[in-house]
């Protein structure tokens, strides 16, 4: 902008000016730009950029008018210059510009959030100042230093209290090295080195504060206004120095979740610095968050949903405070999403209090499993070592456990390579195929595969189909080897889109997939009244999917590695979403017993059979026994098109042009035949009858090979899908129960913890915790800040989603033949036939103050909904005991399809 009399003309009437005032550097950086073009779409804000030769070579009076003034302090910007103009000009200061002057030094920032209440790290200030010698009494020991009487050990921190001086010291004691790291402002890919120098410095005055713990990890907090924070976690430039960068370059860091007693922090630090915009950096240890650096003015990089939120927040701020004098006809809009009110199918108006979502994971890859009977020393001397003679069961999952049984399985294939008449009872092919699963990546990493051992003091009952009909003598062990399982690309994506798709069950958050990443959720995540914690199993593909929900439902960015170890909880206890497949209820063992027996019959299904077998009238069961007819005759279709695909695949590892072919997620044409000739063995037994159990699988494989491998062009591969799928939607659901008796019964023992962790979640969100809430001394322009919506999310394997329904469906919640609505809600269910991956249930409780009537609803993915009266339940029981209100539950179920808007 040229430096003419323009400046002096005010823009056309009814037009606020936002003057940003600082170096060009920052006014056009990346963050800057793309926030100001957001401010710039306000109808009646025009933003003016002071140009930097006029903030540096122009008197203030000189510089162009405004009516608000964004305008903060970095290196050669002369501060003292921007408080005369603010003095002159009287605009409205986004950031206090006296408050810059004690940011500049550590020892006022220090004493103004002590004064806060705000927890530091312990410190001391040493002042070198000539003409109060009395303040610098410092004494160093060999591990230690005493700063006017404070004494702290190593490793301590030792800063400048200029805060312009990055170069911060922490010295190491003599147990661990001794030396010191030594910090500075980011130089390429550094900001630390490591110095051999071990003692402090002797000039200068620094504050010494105690080193905290942090794993090698900080947090930097970004506030906009008092309302709002975002934060981020980086690695720790005090941990090797080493900077961590993207593809494009950014220093890489990770969203992260601020608890509720951080967010309070965030909301002092920036009323206290009168800093509307803001950054302080958090060091999380011990339990306990501190705050050790305040930045003053700063932006988050490269998050467009934080550039969103910062324009719409000081837009909102600048219109508030300016538009009344302007005369400009505006009022904040009231947002969907500062109250958390929906429209319900009751045909009223209420406020969301309580998400809670039962999730399957995502798309996987075929599950697979290799049992051999083991009588080695040296896996009886493995059992011993991880004490697995306690239990009689040993489950072996870390990377040093598998290498161990890996270097086992190489040396006993070693010792039968050199000698056939070597005492080895294992079976070679057992072993090799043991020895080839261990070795696939190249490593352990991640939870894919897994060992489990099982004491026999008789040595195995009896033989699978595939091994000798002797019997030996003496103790064995059982090994079972499982591998596969794994999250694919298509589940990660399946689970962060549905994640996207999940923010419309919130107020704000309608549209396409809450497409404005300012509204809705995020907004009531922002403004700290949303609490949200996110559990699952121990299985990998589980709490991948986890993460990669969470990435897509708070708009993250970044990989899922930290994603998981930030905001994913192992719930594995007390058999809350895991549990132990191999331990079945005598339940379900009998269940599997008649199931087995029911289908081995070689005629049509009777009107006896579907008595026997479908007593509940499900219509997608009945409807695949129909399709299935005689479920001998379908088995041997099944077996012969399985016969069919071994030979083709192995047709094509002859073909040349085949040699290095690969299928989806990296496998081969010899894994894939591995996998499907083991089926082939499995699935008929040597009495020529099926094992029933293996339907699941086959059908797991060939719908794997389906979505994944089609182009391999394999014949018959759909037919074997549809003759599969039949079977799998009869032998499935049924595993879990054929009568109501027995699915409850079944359901009880898998997933009775979850219900009470349900029943848990939902009794306390009318509770007094002060968890996720707005403190009502900080809650200006916060119109529910009392309010708050919890939210669990619970991801799990198909045994928990079947069992849970089954509660729903025959736990006496509502009767059916009375209540016509909730009839056709279990019709719909009935007619589902698969829960298929990404399968979710979704409980939502709403309140309305001005009722004292409950209500269910029960949802599903095509969107007609029924409702109920119900007086049923303890938990509804007690909550009118304890004070008068509507609340509203639903409950809505999507069968692996794309989630569309409620």
């Amino acid at each position: 902008m040229a430096t003419d009399s323009v400046w002096f003309q005010h823009p056309p009437e009814r037009q606020i000016v936002m003057g940003i005032c600082c170096m060009m550097k920052k006014s056009k950086s990346k963050p800057m730009t793309q926030i100001l073009e957001r401010l710039c779409k306000f109808e009646y804000i025009t933003v003016v950029i002071f140009p930097e030769d006029v903030i540096l070579n122009e008197p203030v009076d000189r510089w162009p008018l405004c009516d608000c003034l964004i305008s903060f302090h970095s290196k050669g910007f002369p501060l003292d210059k921007a408080v005369s103009y603010a003095k002159l000009r009287n605009p409205l200061l986004i950031n206090d510009l006296n408050m810059q002057y004690y940011i500049q030094d550590r020892r006022e920032v220090y004493r103004i959030l002590q004064e806060e209440g705000i927890e530091l790290p312990r410190y001391a200030v040493l002042n070198r100042d000539p003409d109060k010698p009395e303040e610098c009494n410092l004494v160093e020991g060999e591990d230690h230093v005493e700063v006017n009487g404070e004494i702290f050990q190593k490793p301590f921190v030792e800063k400048p209290v200029c805060a312009e001086d990055h170069n911060v010291y922490i010295y190491y004691p003599t147990s661990a090295g001794g030396g010191s790291q030594r910090l500075f402002r980011k130089i390429g890919s550094r900001s630390s080195v490591y110095s051999p120098e071990s003692s402090v410095r002797k000039t200068g005055s620094y504050i010494y504060e105690e080193f905290m713990p942090t794993d090698g990890t900080d947090v930097k907090v970004y506030t906009v206004g008092p309302d709002y924070a975002h934060a981020e976690a980086r690695k720790s430039p005090a941990l090797d120095g080493k900077v961590e960068r993207d593809s494009e370059g950014k220093e890489v860091r990770y969203p992260v979740m601020l608890s509720a007693m951080e967010k309070l922090v965030a909301r002092k630090v920036c009323l206290a610095f009168k800093q509307t915009v803001c950054g302080f950096d958090l060091l999380r240890a011990n339990g306990h968050s501190y705050v050790c650096d305040v930045n003053g003015f700063s932006f988050v990089k490269n998050s467009m949903k934080y550039y969103d939120d910062c324009a719409k927040i000081l837009g909102n701020i600048v219109m508030r405070e300016l538009a009344p004098q302007f005369q400009i006809p505006w009022s904040i809009p009231t947002e969907a999403e500062d109250i958390p009110i929906v429209p319900t199918t009751s045909g009223t108006m209420m406020e969301l209090r309580c998400v809670i979502a039962v999730i399957r994971h995502g798309d996987r890859t075929p599950k697979q499993k290799m049992k051999m009977e083991v009588r080695n020393p040296m896996f009886f001397d493995l059992f011993d070592k991880y004490g697995g003679y306690k239990s009689g069961k040993l489950k072996l999952k870390k990377p040093k456990q598998l290498q161990e049984v890996l270097d086992i399985t190489r040396q006993l294939l070693a010792e039968l390579g050199q000698d056939n008449d070597c005492e080895i009872e294992e079976k070679k092919s057992k072993l090799e195929q043991l020895k080839t699963v261990l070795e696939m990546y190249g490593h352990f990493s991640g939870i894919n595969r897994k060992v489990q051992l099982t004491y026999l003091p008789h040595g195995q009952p009896k033989t699978s189909s595939e091994e000798e009909d002797t019997r030996k003598e003496g103790p064995s062990l059982l090994l079972v080897l499982k591998w596969g399982g794994e999250l694919t690309p298509a589940g990660r994506v399946q689970a962060e889109e549905l994640g996207r798709a999940f923010r419309c069950m919130y107020p704000g958050g309608q549209g396409d997939y809450a497409g404005f990443p300012g509204c809705g959720l995020l907004r009531l995540h922002s403004t700290y009244r949303h609490d949200l914690k996110i559990y699952a199993s121990d299985e990998g593909r589980v709490q991948m999917t986890a993460a990669a929900f969470a990435k897509g439902l708070l708009a993250l960015e970044g990989e899922l590695t930290p994603i998981l170890v930030q905001m994913v909880k192992s719930a594995n206890m007390n058999g809350l979403l895991d549990n132990d497949s191999d331990s079945l209820s005598s339940c379900q063992h009998r269940v599997k017993a008649r199931l087995h027996e029911i289908l081995q019959s070689d005629r049509e299904f009777t009107e006896e059979d579907f008595e026997r077998l479908a007593p509940t009238c499900s219509a997608s069961l009945v409807n695949s026994m129909k399709i299935v007819k005689n479920p001998v005759d379908t088995c041997d279709q099944v077996y012969a098109l399985i016969q069919s695909l071994t030979s083709q695949i192995r047709w094509r590892m002859e073909d040349p042009k085949s040699a290095d072919l690969q299928l989806y997620h990296s496998e081969t044409l010899e894994l894939m035949l591995q996998r499907w000739s083991k089926l082939e063995r499995d699935f008929r037994m040597k009495n020529g009858r099926y094992d029933i159990s293996k339907i699941p699988d086959i059908y797991d494989c060939v719908k794997y090979d389906v979505i994944h491998n089609a182009t391999l062009g394999l014949q018959d591969t759909l037919e074997l899908f549809r003759l599969s799928r039949a079977l799998a939607d009869i032998v499935i659901p049924q595993e879990y129960g054929i009568n109501r008796v027995e699915k409850l019964d079944i359901a009880y023992a898998y997933c009775l913890p979850l219900v009470r962790k349900i029943q848990l979640d939902l009794q306390r969100t009318h509770g007094d915790e002060a968890v996720n809430k707005l403190h009502p001394l900080y809650s200006r322009g916060v119109m529910s800040p009392g309010r708050h919506v919890r939210t669990r999310l619970y991801f799990t394997s198909e045994s928990h989603v079947h069992s849970l329904l089954s509660i729903f469906r025959y736990g006496g919640l509502l009767d059916e033949e009375k209540d016509q609505q909730w009839k056709r809600a279990m019709d719909y269910l009935g007619a589902v036939s698969e829960l298929n991956y990404m399968t979710q249930i979704v409980i939502m409780l709403y309140e309305d103050n001005n009722k004292v009537t409950l209500w269910f609803i029960f949802k599903y993915h095509n969107f007609w909904s029924i409702s109920c009266r119900s007086k049923k339940t303890n938990i509804i029981k007690k909550k009118e005991k304890k004070k008068p209100y509507k609340s509203l539950w639903s409950i809505s179920c999507t069968f692996g399809r794309k989630v569309q808007h409620f």
